[in-house]
């Protein structure tokens, strides 16, 4: 009888010890979400990208988000198209977004300790060409050792060189989108 309890013992030891992490270690996301919604009197537009990466830094609070610009899908394949025409983003010369930066209030989140946070993150954006410094609110949550975060922010496109004067673009385009992204750590 004795013996038959061993695997069990074996098997609970391996599950609790995989649960817990190096303190302070990188922790890194390919469960990234991100949403852009443009709203007008004439039209909303969305779009999601599920190809980004993210990377926290529970120690020094750095945090990366690098993201393909032509992995954002539309509902429309011609939206998905002036998306990433060289009119709009040009991705084919820019294809990726990234922000870089770290959390400002890092000294009130506990990554040890379940709960959910308020964040503050600074850092900058950079779209096409153009990099600004952004400061951002968000959650972080902790549940059992893994770590995500969401935030929700406005992003003015002539801030970035997008911007259209004339066209079906300057009047179905808000002229300020709204983004949402979530990551999910491990």
């Amino acid at each position: 009888m004795k013996y038959k309890l061993i695997p069990y013992l074996i098997l609970l030891s391996v599950i609790t010890l995989s649960s817990f992490r190096i303190p302070g270690a990188k922790l890194i996301s390919r469960d990234v979400h991100i949403n852009f919604f443009s709203h007008t009197a004439l039209e909303d537009i969305s779009a999601d990208n599920y190809k980004a990466i993210a990377t926290l830094e529970p120690i020094t609070g750095e945090v990366v988000f690098s993201v393909p610009m032509q992995s954002f899908e539309f509902a429309l394949p011609l939206m998905q198209k002036h998306f990433n025409s060289k009119d709009f983003l040009n991705t084919k010369k820019f294809p990726k977004s990234k922000f870089t930066g770290v959390i400002a209030n890092l000294k009130e989140i506990d990554f040890s300790k379940n709960g959910s946070y308020n964040a503050l993150v600074n850092g900058r954006l950079t779209i096409k060409d153009v990099s600004r410094n952004v400061s951002e609110k968000g959650v972080i949550t902790i549940k059992y050792g893994l770590v995500s975060i969401v935030t929700k922010m406005k992003l003015t496109l002539a801030d970035y060189k997008i911007s259209f004067s004339k066209g079906k673009a300057s009047t179905n385009l808000a002229k300020t989108i709204d983004i949402t992204v979530s990551a999910n750590f491990k």
